[in-house]
C-alpha cells in the first residue's frame, strides 16, 4: 500500500509562489492517477487539481486554472503542485491522493498548510 507525504507549505504573500511536493513510498507512483485536494477552515474538502498515470492528461479547477500546474516525476516516485499569484482565498491544508484504478482517491496523505496572507 502506498504512503503518501506531501511537502513545500508555508506562509506566502499573495501574488507570490510555493510548490508542493508528494512523495510516494511503499508502491510505484505510476500505478496510479494522482489528485491534489484542498480544505480551509470550516469548509468542505475541494478538488483543486488531478493528473493522468503518464503525467500528460491534467484537469483544474476553475479557481486555480491557469494559475496552478500539476506535474509528475514517476522516476523519483513524487508529485508537484506549482502554485503561481497565490491569493488570500488560496489559503488551505492541501493533501495529495492516489487512485489505484478504482476511480476513486483512496490514499490520502496528511496534508500541508498553506496560508496566503492578503
Amino acid at each position: 500500500q502506498v504512503q503518501l507525504v506531501e511537502s513545500g507549505g508555508g506562509l506566502v504573500q499573495a501574488g507570490g509562489s510555493l510548490k508542493l511536493a508528494c512523495a510516494a513510498s511503499g508502491d510505484t507512483l505510476s500505478n496510479y492517477r494522482m489528485g491534489w485536494f484542498r480544505q480551509a477552515p470550516g469548509q468542505a474538502r475541494e478538488f483543486v487539481a488531478s493528473i493522468g498515470w503518464s503525467g500528460i492528461k491534467t484537469v483544474y479547477a476553475d479557481s486555480v486554472k491557469g494559475r496552478f500546474t500539476a506535474s509528475r516525476d514517476n522516476a523519483k516516485n513524487t508529485m508537484y503542485l506549482q502554485m503561481n499569484s497565490l491569493k488570500y482565498e488560496d489559503t488551505a491544508v492541501y493533501y495529495c491522493a492516489g487512485d489505484k484504478g478504482s476511480g476513486l482517491f483512496d490514499y490520502w496523505g496528511q496534508g500541508t498548510q498553506v496560508t496566503v496572507s492578503s
